[in-house]
């Protein structure tokens, strides 16, 4: 196959489908689009569904500067069983005819909110001397892990049927939780261990499910020869950041990867608004990141931080 379409960029927000893996998702995207850059913002497994934010082209090199956002996951579970994989499509290890009553069950949540300490598990892509840990647990190796501090903003029990031992929970959290550890620690502390037996991810980096289109919907788009226009603009994934405006002459010298000088930069915007202060006032932090926009046709150029007196690149799109 030839390909084509070497100028489509942008971030195409889907909702990923169970059975696929993030990696699926993205060959079923390139294959669509004819484009061979495509990579994917925060994995799912398989089992998973929901928001999974899709970069294309030029977008890619974004990919390492997405801003770090809390994350929100409803997830089903169900207590008396634990697995190899920590979730339903495991191998059994335990199984138990426990009694849990709401009220223990909601106690048993509680202890798990705010900053905690969790464990990744065996079957998950982190590293651990160049090894992916889900490599290893193939093998049947089990190797000791760090514990990493994350935020269990809130976790709230939406269902929970006692004598199914089921039930389903809304979790928010930051970046990096792993659900299935989450319900197996509370498994755990109960004393009758537990699953996950399905997840969803409703939200993350500031998307919400509700604005993906699911892959049938991509596939209808593409029949229709208009899927290249779905993709939002790779600045639409900045927009918490402030946005400045540069001179022709600036956007030459940005785009060759020079310095500006603070004091020659018009006030950034923020939320639609133009701001009173010039960008070297000190109101405007160090190390800060800015969207750099030419003013001569609003193209996005990139992204810029605030350094000592100067805005220097820090990315260029």
């Amino acid at each position: 196959m030839g390909w084509q379409n070497s100028d489509v960029n942008g971030i195409l927000l889907l909702d990923k489908p169970v059975d696929f893996t993030s990696f699926d998702v993205c060959a079923v995207v390139r294959g669509m689009l004819h484009i061979k850059k495509v990579g994917h913002s925060g994995t799912l497994d398989p089992m998973a569904t929901g928001v999974l934010p899709i970069l294309v082209g030029s977008a890619t090199r974004a990919l390492d500067l997405i801003p770090s956002h809390d994350k929100t996951y409803v997830a089903g579970f169900r207590l008396g069983m634990t697995t190899d994989t920590l979730d339903i499509t495991g191998r059994v290890t335990s199984e138990c005819s426990a009694k849990i009553d709401q009220l223990t069950l909601e106690d048993a949540i509680g202890e798990f909110c705010g900053d905690i300490m969790q464990v990744p598990p065996m079957y998950s892509a982190v590293s651990v001397g160049g090894k992916k840990l889900y490599d290893l647990a193939r093998q049947g190796v089990e190797v000791e892990r760090q514990a990493r501090p994350v935020t269990i903003h809130s976790i709230i029990l939406d269902e929970y049927d006692a004598d199914t031992l089921s039930g389903i929970i809304t979790v928010s959290c930051s970046k990096g939780t792993y659900i299935r550890t989450l319900i197996d620690d509370v498994g755990k502390e109960l004393g009758c261990g537990a699953v996950l037996t399905s997840l969803r991810r409703t939200e993350s980096s500031g998307i919400s499910v509700d604005r993906c289109m699911t892959l049938a919907k991509a596939q209808e788009y593409k029949d229709q020869g208009i899927l290249e226009t779905k993709l939002l603009p790779v600045d639409a994934i900045f927009e918490e950041y402030p946005a400045v405006y540069i001179s022709e002459n600036q956007a030459v010298r940005f785009n060759n990867g020079a310095t500006l000088a603070l004091e020659r930069l018009q006030p950034p915007v923020i939320e639609g608004i133009r701001q009173q202060h010039r960008l070297d006032a000190d109101i405007y932090p160090q190390e800060s990141l800015y969207r750099v926009y030419s003013r001569a046709d609003n193209s996005f150029l990139g992204l810029g931080i605030k350094k000592t007196d100067e805005l220097r690149v820090m990315k260029r799109f």
